[in-house]
């Protein structure tokens, strides 16, 4: 395992869905069923570094699998420090990085549906010159044509075959592209507990490709990769050092209290929330609750909870 201590992570990534054994193809022979995205679907490859990296360096694509309900300014900043944290500790060199919005099947509380995740996490990166948003997770579609939940393991795999594949030996011959999950210490600790994540699904993960893993505030990174020791050299650690804990939950409980969310994500963003009226819901109650926290008669009020 690689660590550092000098640099600022966010703490924006997904509250990932675990891909249990009992829902997961572990211990068995039978083959997962293919995953098909609707016609329209591309990949996006537009602001992908192409070209021969430099020399000693193995090309790098960072992929944040998440709710992105929505996406914040952390969000954003964890590819930041990722970048930084790779280019100074590292013999990678970074040729991309995704937001892969999760499935609608995820059903998540306060999970908007996901052509406007997509939409929203577009226009946030619109103006990076490396950060791009793979529709995949909420285009992929059953016989039904109902969204189907894409477990962490098959994103990877799908990032593999985009980029190694289909676009195989854009960075000099022979030259693979190394693919990481971008995600925070609290994903760690899931994948540490006995019996939660399909040991298959922990190989492709963390054995077969790797993962940047940027520490959260109130979790102990040492304990939760204690059982995982046998993937330490594939899994990077980013200390954090300047604690900030927004997050898209607390996001959605201020705009349920019409209160104002301006520099806790993009402007753009904030802009199509407002044109499409998202998270809006009860927004009569949580209007008395607003009054209540300003005369101090409520319990925390947004900004102390965790989400």
């Amino acid at each position: 395992m690689s660590s550092a201590t000098d640099m600022t992570p966010s703490n924006g990534a997904r509250q990932q869905q675990p891909e249990s054994v009992s829902s997961s193809s572990a211990g068995t022979s039978s083959p997962r069923p293919e995953l098909i995205p609707v016609p329209e679907y591309t990949f996006p490859t537009h602001k992908v570094k192409r070209g021969p990296v430099t020399p000693g360096k193995t090309p790098l694509a960072l992929v944040a699998c998440g709710s992105f309900s929505p996406v914040t300014f952390l969000h954003l900043r964890m590819f930041e420090m990722a970048s930084d944290f790779v280019r100074f500790n590292t013999d990678f060199e970074v040729i991309g990085g995704w937001l892969s919005p999760v499935s609608d099947a995820y059903k998540k509380v306060g999970l908007a549906a996901g052509h406007h995740r997509v939409n929203m996490c577009a226009a946030a990166v619109e103006h990076s010159s490396w950060l791009m948003v793979d529709a995949f997770e909420t285009a992929v579609r059953n016989a039904d044509n109902e969204p189907v939940y894409v477990p962490t393991a098959r994103v990877l795999n799908h990032f593999d075959h985009e980029l190694n594949t289909v676009l195989g030996g854009t960075w000099g011959e022979g030259q693979k592209v190394k693919i990481c999950l971008l995600a925070g210490s609290d994903l760690i600790q899931t994948m540490s507990t006995p019996n939660l994540w399909s040991p298959t699904d922990l190989d492709i993960i963390l054995g077969q490709y790797g993962a940047f893993i940027i520490e959260r505030s109130g979790t102990d990174v040492e304990e939760a990769l204690g059982s995982l020791r046998q993937y330490e050299n594939n899994i990077w650690v980013i200390s954090q050092v300047i604690q900030n804990d927004v997050s898209s939950t607390k996001v959605r409980l201020f705009l349920k209290k019409e209160l104002s969310v301006r520099y806790l994500i993009p402007d753009p963003v904030v802009a199509y929330i407002e044109e499409h009226g998202l998270f809006q819901d009860d927004k009569e109650g949580n209007k008395e609750k607003a009054k209540g926290d300003e005369k101090g008669n409520s319990s925390p009020d947004a900004e102390t909870s965790k989400g």
